[in-house]
């Protein structure tokens, strides 16, 4: 513990005595010993010192009382005054002008060498480093088995919210990883944050709520922190990859049933369960974060997986409906992604039991996603889904086979029949409606419309040709060319 000008008074053998007024404390700690003979040695004291001197250059009352006023100034606990050499006592104008301000003043005999003061101090400091080194080690030792022993960042984060006396929280993507108090929203203004470091551009951050007593174990925290997120970063983006091997063959119906059913119960999918499905899908650009994101709270029981497919990027979220409502998880994840700079739509799938729903959901999710909301729900049983989930139905070559000539004319002739089906089904047939929209003369509409009727082979004014075009273009959205 560092010493004070009180406990150097209590050393028998240094015959200190105490000059200064009875009222000026002498509590104060020494951060360390400084001698000089200087007029002004302010600019040479940080602060927290015992200035020691015999007064060389304080040969009048004026310099005595600079003298005072200036270590005043620098912030240093008190004046040890050396007597026997330029003076036989510590003069009066400099005791005056200490109790002005408040500074203590010890008187030290000739007898006692300086040296004896400044090692008796610098014994202490030394032997609260080494105490401070020990508990710090102590300190260490427990954080990195709590991390472990299996008992990861949360227990981590318990041992030492007891170290610092404080609450934490450890953020990542924008959501909570690991809290002691979970749910928690942190700031600036009650909250520190400590950046973490994970290779990542992944805003990793450890808040400790105001106030905090950190004694350098934080600074270990955070590199423990850090290195845990890394690895965990990691383990989930391999986690995914594996689960996306499984669903990308359920999702094509290369397995048997009970095959399914098997390997989707080892990713911790229960397939005699109701799960519905969450979909993202986005550009390679962004999808080296979406693929490692950390999920929100709400989604802890979902199984992640990462997806490639018809030159698609996608998360996909298996997600038990005990685990809540479709559209609130969806909006928590749509939030996290937000947090990241991701603005991709989360498409929702039906909630179904065995592999086959599976893929039903997975179908919906992605039509659901086209239309491009922040959150977008499904549309029950969708025939287009339901078609797509079906290898046996060739609905991509199809589609390519009804639009091909129509994608071909736009192309060589800068028309826009496709746009013109597409608003002309979504109006359902209506020419008026179409040719305000689209700001043409209905008799171009009417026009466009038997060019269609020409190229494709079906005619959109009737129902069953129109279903099938409909069908088509509902295809296209979900499987554009690769």
């Amino acid at each position: 513990m560092a010493l004070s000008l009180a406990d150097l008074l209590g050393v028998p053998s240094l015959l200190l005595k105490n000059m200064g007024s009875s009222r000026t404390p002498l509590t104060a700690a020494i951060d360390w010993v400084a001698v000089t003979e200087l007029e002004n040695p302010q600019s040479f004291l940080s602060g927290g010192e015992l200035v020691l001197t015999t007064g060389a250059r304080q040969g009048t009352a004026d310099a005595q009382r600079s003298f005072v006023r200036q270590i005043k100034r620098a912030g240093a606990v008190g004046i040890g005054f050396g007597i026997g050499f330029e003076h036989e006592s510590v003069p009066p104008a400099l005791i005056a002008e200490a109790n002005r301000w408040g500074v203590p003043v010890v008187e030290v005999p000739y007898s006692t060498p300086f040296i004896a003061i400044g090692k008796l101090v610098a014994d202490a400091l030394s032997s609260d480093h080494y105490i401070k080194l020990e508990r710090l080690l102590r300190e260490h030792q427990v954080l990195a088995r709590a991390l472990l022993t299996g008992g990861g960042l949360p227990a981590l984060l318990l041992k030492l919210s007891a170290m610092v006396s404080a609450d934490l929280l450890i953020t990542q993507y924008g959501g909570e990883v690991a809290s002691t108090m979970p749910g928690t929203i942190p700031d600036d203004g009650a909250w520190h944050a400590v950046a973490l470091s994970t290779g990542k551009r992944d805003a990793s951050t450890l808040w400790l709520r105001k106030p905090v007593h950190d004694d350098g174990i934080v600074d270990y925290a955070r590199g423990l922190i850090s290195i845990e997120l890394n690895n965990l970063m990691q383990r989930r983006q391999a986690a995914r990859q594996i689960a996306g091997q499984v669903i990308s063959d359920v999702i094509r119906g290369t397995l048997e049933a009970a095959d399914s059913a098997a390997r989707l119960e080892n990713l911790g999918i229960s397939a005699s369960a109701k799960n519905f499905v969450l979909l993202v899908s986005c550009d390679e650009s962004k999808f080296a974060t979406l693929s490692t994101i950390s999920l929100p709270p709400l989604l802890e029981q979902a199984i992640a997986a990462t997806v490639h497919s018809e030159g698609r990027q996608e998360l996909l979220l298996v997600v038990p409906t005990k685990a809540g409502d479709p559209a609130s998880l969806g909006r928590a994840l749509s939030h996290q992604m937000h947090n990241v700079g991701i603005t991709a739509p989360v498409g929702i799938g039906g909630a179904y039991s065995q592999a086959n729903g599976l893929r039903w959901s997975y179908f919906e999710a992605r039509e659901a996603a086209t239309r491009g909301l922040e959150v977008n729900v499904p549309e029950r049983l969708s025939l287009t889904s339901l078609l797509l989930a079906s290898e046996d139905v060739p609905m991509a070559d199809m589609a390519s086979e009804a639009l091909g000539p129509l994608t071909s004319f736009d192309t060589a002739h800068g028309s826009e029949l496709l746009d013109t089906l597409e608003t002309y089904l979504r109006l359902n047939g209506s020419v008026a409606a179409v040719a305000e929209a689209l700001s043409l003369h209905r008799n171009t509409v009417r026009y466009r419309l038997t060019q269609i009727a020409e190229l494709t082979g079906y005619d959109p004014a009737l129902t069953p040709d129109r279903v099938q075009l409909w069908l088509a273009l509902a295809v296209r959205r979900l499987s554009p060319p690769s």
